[in-house]
Formats: C-alpha cells, sequence, structure tokens
C-alpha cells in the first residue's frame, strides 16, 4: 500500500485536507469512502450512519458486491462496537464473534471504523479484501488515523446543513410575520417587561397615532387621556399578573375620530415562561391567536441559530447574523480587516518521524487552545490549513483600528501561552514546536462565497494573500506586522522596526515590524 511512515502521513493529510474542503455531506461521504478504498487497495467498502432511531443504514457503498442495507444492533459485531467505541479488525475467516465484519462471502479480511464525536456515535466505515491478514500495519494506521478525523467533519457538517435549513425556515417565517403584521387591519402593540411601548404596526401608527418618539414610553404616558382609567388599571394588572384578558369593550378617543374597540391582552412568554411583557390587540379577536403562535415560533427558532452557532464564533458575529440573515446568502461585502497566519515553526520536520494519530493529537491540542483565544479577541477562524491557522478581525463586524488592535493582542496572547511552561499542548516530543505569525491590515471581500450546491464563508484580496506572504517571513516566537497594522495601534505595544522585505506579488518592499512579546 504504502512504502513508509511518511507515504501514510502524506496520504493521510491529503485526505484529511480534500474532506475539511467540503461541506456538503454526500460529497464528504463519496471522497471518504472511494479514497478509503482505493488508498487501502480493498475490495468492497461501505459507510452505514444512525438514523434518528434504528439501526446503521448503508449510505454509500464501493465495489462489485451487494451489501447489506443495514447493520444489526443485536447483533455481537455492532453491540460489541457500540459498547467499546474501538476499531475492529478481522484478519481473517476463521471462526468469530465478528465474522459479521465480513460483508461478502468472497471476503477474507475487514475492519470496522467508529466515525464518532465525543458525545454522539455517527457510524461505521466498513472494508474488505479478498486477502488475508490485510488490515495490519500501515493499513491500520491509515484508515485509523482517517475515520478519527472523518468523524468530527461529519458531525460539523450534518450542524452546518442543519442550519442552513434553520436559517431557511426563519427567513420565509420572518416575511410571512411581516406581511401579516402590515396587512392587519387591528392595531397590534407590544411592550416590554417594564410596561414601555416596543413595537406597533402600520394600522397602530395610522389609527392611534405612535411614531417612533412613542417608543420607550409608558402605555400611561401615550394613552392616559384616550383610554379609561379602568382599562389602563386593568394592563396594569395583565403585566403584574400574566393574565390573559379578552374582549375588553370601549372607546378610544383620537382627535379625528373616536374607535370603538374590542382589546385582547395577552403576556409574551420567553423561554422557561419569562415574562417579556404583553401583547394588546385591538378589534380583531380572531387574528391574535394566530399572531402570538408565530411569533413564539420566529422567537425560538432565532434561539436555536444562536444556540448552534455559539460553539464557533463569538457573540458579537452571532447577533449580527441574528439580525442581517443576508449574510448566509452568496455573496460579500467589502470590509476594512486585519488578517493573521499563524504557523507553527519546526513542524515539518517534527512531523516526518511520527505517527499520524500522534500528528493528529497534538495539532488540536494546541487549535483547542489557540482558537479560544481568538474566539475570546473577538476574532474569526476561517480555517485551518494543515498547521496553520487562518483568522481575521473586522468581518462581520468592522471596527478598523479596534479590529487591528485586537488581532494583535490575541497574537501576543498566544505567543506567551506558547512561552508559557504551564502550557498544555507541545509538551514531551512537542517541547521544542513554536510559533510564527503574520498579519496585514486592508481591504478584501468576505462573506459566504458560492452556490447553493456549496458555501464557505471566507475573506479574499490582496490582503489576505499579504499576511499569508509575512507569515513566512515571521520567525519562531516572532509576530510581523505591515506598517498599515502598525498605524492602527497606539502605544502599548513594544514594536521592533525590520528590514523591508520583498514578497511575491510585489513590485515594492513591504515595511514590517516585529511585535516584542
Amino acid at each position: 500500500m504504502m512504502k513508509n511512515e511518511n507515504d501514510i502521513l502524506e496520504e493521510t493529510v491529503r485526505l484529511c485536507a480534500a474532506l475539511s474542503r467540503e461541506n456538503k455531506l454526500s460529497a464528504m461521504i463519496s471522497i471518504l469512502v472511494e479514497q478509503c478504498l482505493d488508498i487501502s487497495k480493498s475490495e468492497l467498502a461501505g459507510l452505514y450512519l444512525y438514523p434518528e432511531n434504528g439501526n446503521p443504514k448503508l449510505v454509500y457503498k464501493r465495489g462489485w458486491y451487494d451489501l447489506p442495507v443495514e447493520l444489526l444492533r443485536r447483533s455481537e459485531l455492532i453491540s460489541f462496537a457500540e459498547d467499546c467505541n474501538e476499531t475492529i479488525v478481522l484478519l481473517n475467516r476463521k471462526k468469530s464473534p465478528f465474522s459479521a465484519v465480513l460483508l461478502d462471502a468472497k471476503m477474507n479480511s475487514g475492519i470496522i471504523l467508529p466515525l464518532k464525536v465525543p458525545t454522539q456515535r455517527l457510524g461505521y466505515l466498513v472494508l474488505n479484501s479478498d486477502r488475508d491478514n490485510f488490515y495490519s500495519g500501515d493499513r491500520f494506521r491509515f484508515l485509523e488515523s482517517v475515520s478519527k478525523y472523518a468523524g468530527g467533519l461529519l458531525n460539523n457538517t450534518v450542524l452546518y446543513n442543519q442550519l442552513q435549513e434553520q436559517l431557511r425556515k426563519i427567513e420565509t417565517m420572518e416575511r410571512y410575520q411581516n406581511n401579516i403584521f402590515s396587512s392587519m387591519s387591528d392595531f397590534l402593540i407590544t411592550t416590554n417587561p417594564d410596561g414601555s411601548l416596543n413595537y406597533y404596526n402600520e394600522a397602530a401608527e395610522r389609527k392611534l397615532g405612535l411614531s417612533d418618539a412613542s417608543i420607550g414610553k409608558k402605555l400611561d404616558a401615550i394613552f392616559r387621556k384616550r383610554l379609561t382609567p379602568k382599562i389602563l388599571k386593568t394592563i396594569v394588572s395583565a403585566e403584574q399578573n400574566g393574565n390573559v384578558i379578552l374582549g375588553i369593550e370601549g372607546i378610544l378617543k383620537n382627535p379625528a375620530e373616536n374607535i370603538d374597540y374590542s382589546l385582547n391582552i395577552t403576556p409574551l412568554k420567553g423561554k422557561r415562561g419569562r415574562h417579556e411583557g404583553l401583547t394588546l390587540l385591538f378589534k380583531d379577536q380572531s387574528a391574535e391567536k394566530d399572531m402570538k403562535n408565530r411569533m413564539g415560533v420566529a422567537i425560538e427558532e432565532r434561539r436555536l441559530i444562536k444556540d448552534m452557532f455559539s460553539r464557533y464564533l463569538s457573540n458579537d458575529i452571532i447577533n449580527h447574523l441574528i439580525e442581517c440573515p443576508e449574510l448566509v446568502r452568496p455573496g460579500g461585502s467589502k470590509k476594512i480587516a486585519t488578517v493573521f497566519f499563524a504557523d507553527i515553526r519546526g513542524y515539518t520536520a517534527f512531523s516526518e518521524t511520527k505517527e499520524p494519530e500522534v500528528i493528529i493529537d497534538i495539532l488540536n491540542e494546541y487549535f483547542r487552545e489557540a482558537v479560544e483565544i481568538v474566539i475570546n479577541y473577538g476574532g474569526y477562524i476561517d480555517k485551518f490549513i494543515g498547521d496553520c491557522i487562518m483568522a481575521a478581525w473586522g468581518v462581520p463586524l468592522s471596527n478598523e483600528h479596534e479590529d487591528a488592535m485586537r488581532a494583535v493582542k490575541c497574537a501576543v496572547e498566544i505567543q506567551k501561552l506558547v512561552a508559557s511552561k504551564e502550557r498544555k499542548f507541545f509538551t514531551g516530543q512537542a517541547k521544542s514546536l513554536k510559533i510564527g505569525i503574520g498579519m496585514h491590515s486592508g481591504p478584501l471581500v468576505a462573506g459566504n462565497l458560492g452556490s447553493a450546491r456549496r458555501m464557505d464563508y471566507s475573506m479574499i484580496g490582496d490582503t489576505v494573500n499579504l499576511a499569508a506572504r509575512l507569515e513566512g517571513v515571521a520567525g519562531p516566537n516572532e509576530i510581523i506586522i505591515t506598517g498599515t497594522t502598525k498605524r492602527m495601534l497606539d502605544e502599548s505595544f513594544n514594536l521592533e522596526k525590520r528590514r523591508p522585505v520583498k514578497v511575491k506579488g510585489k513590485k515594492d518592499p513591504i515595511e514590517i515590524f516585529n511585535v516584542a512579546v
């Protein structure tokens, strides 16, 4: 299969990179099965995924053989696989409780690899060969490494697709809700928990004389001379007690004309029954229930988006996505942003002599802590390029000077953590690894780029290219920034001017500085 450990590592990295570039589940599954079969030179391969309930189902196969459409959870093979969550290998056809791993009578060796994340079993990748003792040594190490990495990617892809579907539903719901509110002939008002005006529809604006200046004012101040004291007391009582009050009759006094109304008062309930204000619907009782239900659905689904995004993005970006759903549509917008690339120094030489699973563990330990620092400083993780982190400040929320300050502070904290004796990564054989960071500020285009078949939120432009070039200039423990980034910083940083450097794609040398840690 592969001549040496370098071949194993190269194939592992290549396949993992190919999987990382996909965020469509069907394409990722195809790449995983096809490549694992081809590289391992197996005769058949099948990927089985768990549905919400029941046995793992066959979702993709390769080879000239008929495979079972599902793996029975009550079988000894799957029962043991679920208990141990480890790879199971059968090297020959001798009698074994795990003979079900051989999916065809002509097969003599088999391997079943769990695809999982810490909190969930996703399924299994099964490969067979007609040769004995086939899945040992380099084949085993390669398949084991890839399956561990693929489990996390498959889970992220499922979450991403679920998120896209939720966003589409919410956009449809918001359009429908706005159309309902705009077309209503009834006068709709909502209040905050303190009794102040929060929202009114177009009918309420026309008939009740409400305007932007009314927002935030107490209802008592707005309607004191237009509603009777009894009605105002009833509204206050509903705020305090959370009672539903229907069919209140009265006359609302307007300068132009008095309005004979029927008023329904309904409390707004948030998650876990928390009081969030009142809904007041004048005249039309029939639409009140439908409106209340749809508002509740929209609020709950917004919370669902926040819960799903909060694993990967800072709160500012999450809130911006909720308020601006156009950010998930194809296309991009121009921004002034600060981009940095952080690369591990000494990684190539170090990785040449290590097993793939060891390398993956080392990278994940480092990424886990570095990513948290980036997010804490308001950065956006664009992608992982092998052992390099690409991040940006200023997308989608832009504040040029503040973005540059946060980016540099983040880089300094990462370098301090790497230099700390208390760090929890780069230990043992990896203790000599260091980080080099390159950074530049300037214009770029950021957004969800692609089509309905595939979209990536990313950044493109000369600013990104130059930041990547400077990462190559930075030595171990260094943070190299351009003069453009320097001019956005205050005096709190200790900067060392370096000789201007020539970089690919630039006619003139680039002014650079090192940020002392």
